[in-house]
């Protein structure tokens, strides 16, 4: 959101600076050098060409180019307008770059992977507000979406979509149901995770045809502890084996694939729609293993 905000106050700046560059300041500058060339004819006029300057073609060129020349605060300013124009346009409404800072995606996203996230599969939003104003696709369960954290909106989260509105989310004894439909789980070989250094239980899940791999330890207990005081907590019903929640309308039930190390919405509750930023999709870089280059589910 800061970025955001640096990036179109630079766009105004440099906008002003580009506009008045062009209404203002560059035809004073044609104008002084059209003056500096008449000047210099006058000049090879008056001596004869006895004395005239056999490289007159080129200092011509030159009294033009200098008179032309951008001063050093419009050359910063004005000059870079285009650039940080597209920057903004596409950071803002195509895709926008981001960093996994945290293992509770792993094993789909793992620390250090940088990741696009697309902007307008959702419907395109303003800036800042993040008003929508293009309706775009609704959201599927099993997208992988970045949205504002809702309890500080400063904050970028990366979470799974496991329930739409109206949807019932059951997570008891540390398996998944969504709207009295168990959420079907096949064990794959043991993963190793390098953060904690050491094995971890894997399984791949089933949403509605749409798979991918979660961590799941059988030895964690399945309850929940330290829920958070959030907007429609009254959905939820928190007991020994877990949570129970009604997703209310225009929110959605947001887990992460490391189901034993993610702070999610069986904590802090529901995203709001609004809050949505994009769709990630591919992993673009890391830095620690180029493999990881691609897209994932």
């Amino acid at each position: 959101m800061n970025f955001a905000l640096i990036l179109f106050v630079l766009v105004i700046l440099t906008g002003i600076a580009w506009v008045a560059d062009k209404l203002v300041f560059q035809p004073q500058r044609r104008r002084a050098a059209d003056a500096a060339v008449a000047e210099f004819e006058r000049q090879q006029q008056r001596v004869g060409e006895r004395f005239a300057d056999e490289n007159a073609p080129q200092t011509r060129a030159r009294i033009r180019d200098d008179k032309l020349r951008q001063p050093w605060w419009l050359e910063y300013t004005a000059s870079f307008f285009p650039v940080i124009l597209v920057v903004f346009a596409v950071r803002s409404f195509v895709i926008e770059p981001f960093k996994i800072p945290s293992g509770s995606m792993v094993p789909t996203l793992l620390v250090g992977d940088f990741i696009l996230v697309n902007k307008f599969d959702y419907g395109l939003r303003l800036p800042m507000t993040n008003t929508k104003i293009t309706q775009g696709r609704p959201l599927e369960r099993g997208d992988v979406v970045v949205f504002r954290y809702p309890k500080d909106e400063s904050v970028d989260y990366i979470k799974r979509v496991i329930g739409l509105p109206g949807d019932v989310i059951a997570y008891q004894d540390k398996k998944l149901t969504i709207n009295g439909k168990p959420v079907p789980e096949t064990p794959l070989p043991d993963y190793f995770d390098e953060e904690r250094i050491g094995y971890a239980k894997q399984f791949e899940e089933d949403i509605n045809g749409r798979k991918n791999a979660i961590l799941n330890n059988p030895a964690v207990p399945p309850f929940v502890v330290g829920a958070d005081d959030y907007p429609y907590r009254d959905n939820c019903e928190y007991n020994s084996e877990g949570v129970i929640c009604k997703v209310p309308p225009g929110n959605y039930f947001m887990m992460g694939d490391n189901r034993d190390n993610s702070a999610d919405s069986r904590y802090w509750g529901f995203v709001p729609d609004q809050n949505l930023v994009g769709r990630a999709f591919f992993i673009w870089m890391n830095f620690s293993n180029l493999k990881r280059i691609g897209s994932f589910h």
